[in-house]
């Protein structure tokens, strides 16, 4: 039976998506699991590699989060019409995803993750490869209204990538001078406080970084970044508890940061490392008072005492306690510095360890550590040096910490900026290609068609096409609905409009002009000239599925009677031709004929066979009927083994007789079957398809198995 719900605990995803654990098991059950799992694999032999850890590791942040309470906290970031899907900041130098979803570069650069966080599907083509082997395009309509809308934040986000550039090269010094010079300019950007911090890392000066973390933090307690920058300085520091404790709270704000997880990874990977474990789980000392003088036995005690292991909140942990390294493992961590709540963080002690070779400093090696790392609830700026000074009481920065892009002012808009440069009109269903153009879908899909190439560019899009993945671009659609709603309405009308005349099946149906098709028998098609694939994908999106089939005709285009074809499956080649599963409907004779973007089309009216009432006529109709059956019958079964193979194949096998000859408005179904494998001209084929008498047609068809039977017997 399905476990209940802990108390206190919501049952539903918080978020994107909740780790599938969840679900299934209660966490402390299931963490214990996951923990037995590893152990036993440790013991049948290595470990291969840190990512066979992750379910341990989804269990451990599962934990977490829900000793921290059960959801998350409420995100702050931009308050404005363009914020980033990933960091929730400004979305500077777009880039939309495959999903359709819009992340800043900086985001996607440093992959901080492998999932969309709106709908978990992969960023990256392949399940998530690098970067590198998918380029990073801007998408032009969105960066176009940045720079219209916000050209300060535009700026401030190209500023960010000629220090990110530094940072890559290790010019660590040359970007501390940038970024201190944008900091007297404006202190109240965070992102650029992370800058600093990584510049300080950089230079071997953790206690300044993790100042400016701390100040970070203070200020956007829910953004997973800084507290895996955090982790990241106390990992290379040696303090590898309070790390991995700052990780999972990093996770535990977004379950897809992808470094994060990696690190929790390595950490468990090596404290379970087989051999380390029998020492590490002997020498850690564990905060629960469940484990505390309990010695540790490899096997199921392990376990249960491992699954015990307290993952405190920030909330919940105080004091100023030393750090005493432990050999291949975590350290004991009962210490306030471990996530730094802000209101802790003014009173206590934070980062304090004793070890023989301290590494927190260039200059401090060889020598005890003990440091403060905290600092006041007051705001800071920065003084000439670079350094923090904390801020008087009364004092203000230039901006509030809320961005100032929250509103578009009315004069900016214009429709034009919306307008799809193919169809001149109001983008509808807005696909980004991963050139970064953007087009209506269907505009989009009938360019290539022709070629699997940008409308724009002439880039190649094969694989996009191969794909069929057009997501739409989500923001640009939510933009269109807040700013253009009148418009959009008038939009959305004309589009039904089309759709509903698409969807007419006895004025301006669609016409296919190939070959001979009948009611009931299967017809498959291979489509690929571009007129074609754009008809039968209207067909698709109208639901209607149905056109109509003709043979061609010298004088008039196409035949006067043809058969309906109900598509039943369609499968997209890579290159974006199709294979085309249909089965013959209705037969009709076209009234009127025209002309739709390339494609022959027809009014119509459909044709019954007429109903005989008379029951002498009746009774010779059914021994009629009868006797072709018959005679069909052993014309199949006489053909050689090789044809009645292929016909078997292609139709599949001959209908049987039917009770009721009447029943349907076609006539007998096998009639159909047999006129479509046999032998005969086209022509021939369409003058018995356009009879309303099943009389004449099993006459017809008699004629024509007499002939074929005369050459079966020579």
């Amino acid at each position: 039976s399905p476990r209940q719900p802990l108390p206190g605990v919501n049952p539903e995803p918080v978020g994107p998506s909740l780790f599938p654990c969840q679900a299934r098991l209660a966490p402390a059950s299931r963490l214990k699991e996951a923990v037995g799992a590893s152990l036993a694999s440790l013991c049948l032999g290595p470990l291969g590699g840190a990512q066979r850890l992750g379910t341990l590791v989804d269990c451990l942040v599962l934990n977490y989060r829900l000793r921290q309470g059960s959801g998350r906290g409420r995100e702050r970031g931009a308050e404005g019409p363009l914020r980033c899907c990933g960091c929730r900041r400004f979305l500077g130098e777009p880039v939309t995803v495959p999903c359709g979803h819009t992340y800043c570069r900086r985001c996607l650069r440093r992959e901080l993750r492998a999932r969309c966080r709106r709908c978990r599907d992969w960023l990256l083509p392949a399940g998530g490869t690098s970067t590198a082997a998918a380029p990073l395009r801007t998408s032009v309509v969105l960066n176009r209204l940045a720079e219209k809308w916000f050209p300060g934040e535009c700026e401030r986000a190209r500023a960010g990538t000629r220090l990110e550039e530094l940072l890559t090269q290790g010019r660590f010094r040359e970007a501390l001078g940038a970024v201190n010079q944008a900091l007297r300019a404006d202190s109240s950007d965070l992102m650029l406080r992370i800058y600093r911090a990584e510049s300080y890392v950089g230079l071997q000066e953790h206690k300044t970084a993790i100042e400016d973390l701390n100040f970070v933090i203070s200020k956007m307690p829910n953004w997973p970044e800084v507290y895996f920058q955090k982790g990241k300085v106390l990992q290379d520091s040696g303090f590898v508890g309070d790390a991995l404790q700052l990780f999972l709270q990093c996770l535990a704000l977004d379950e897809d940061f992808l470094p994060a997880k990696l690190e929790v990874e390595k950490i468990l990977c090596d404290v379970l490392s087989p051999e380390k474990l029998g020492e590490s789980l002997k020498e850690f000392a564990w905060n629960s008072p469940h484990i505390r003088n309990k010695p540790f036995i490899l096997g199921s005690e392990v376990t249960a005492s491992y699954c015990n292991l307290q993952l405190c909140p920030p909330q919940s942990l105080g004091g100023s306690d030393v750090l005493e390294p432990v050999s291949g493992g975590l350290n004991r961590a009962q210490s306030a510095h471990a996530l730094n709540s802000t209101k802790d963080l003014a009173k206590e002690d934070g980062l304090k360890r004793v070890s023989s070779e301290p590494l927190l400093s260039g200059q401090g090696k060889g020598a005890l550590l003990k440091r403060k790392l905290s600092f006041s609830e007051q705001d800071t700026v920065v003084c000439e040096d670079g350094r923090n000074k904390h801020k008087k009481q009364g004092e203000s920065t230039k901006r509030d910490m809320t961005l100032a892009f929250g509103t578009v002012p009315g004069d900016l808009i214009d429709v034009s900026d919306f307008e799809c440069s193919l169809c001149m009109r109001l983008f509808f269903e807005p696909v980004t290609t991963p050139c970064g153009h953007t087009f209506c879908k269907g505009c989009l899909e009938r360019c290539l068609d022709h070629a699997p190439q940008c409308p724009l560019c002439k880039e190649s899009l094969k694989e996009y096409l191969a794909s069929r993945k057009y997501s739409i671009t989500e923001l640009l659609e939510e933009l269109i609905m807040k700013y253009l709603s009148d418009e959009l309405f008038e939009r959305k009308r004309i589009h039904a409009e089309e759709t509903a005349e698409h969807s007419n099946l006895t004025k301006n149906v669609p016409m296919f002009v190939c070959t001979m098709a009948y009611p009931t028998v299967p017809c498959p098609l291979h489509v690929f000239e571009p007129r074609y694939r754009l008809m039968i994908r209207r067909s698709m999106e109208t639901g209607t599925k149905q056109f109509g089939m003709c043979i061609s005709d010298s004088q008039n285009g196409f035949a006067d009677y043809g058969c309906m074809l109900q598509i039943r499956n369609v499968h997209f080649l890579p290159d974006g031709r199709s294979v085309v599963d249909t089965i013959g409907g209705k037969r009709f004779r076209v009234l009127r004929r025209g002309m739709k973007d390339g494609y022959c089309t027809a009014d119509i009216e459909y044709l019954e066979d007429a109903k005989v009432a008379d029951e002498e006529e009746l009774k010779k109709l059914r021994e009629l009927h009868n006797f072709v059956y018959n005679q069909a019958c052993s014309w199949f079964q006489n053909l050689r083994n090789k044809f009645r193979t292929q016909i078997l194949q292609h139709f599949g096998p001959m209908p049987d007789r039917e009770e009721n000859i009447q029943a349907m408005p076609n006539g007998p179904a096998w009639c159909w079957w047999l006129l479509a494998v046999l032998p005969v001209d086209p022509r021939y084929q369409l003058s018995v398809l356009s009879m309303m008498s099943l009389k004449d047609r099993l006459i017809k068809i008699q004629h024509i198995l007499t002939y074929f039977s005369r050459d079966q017997s020579k």
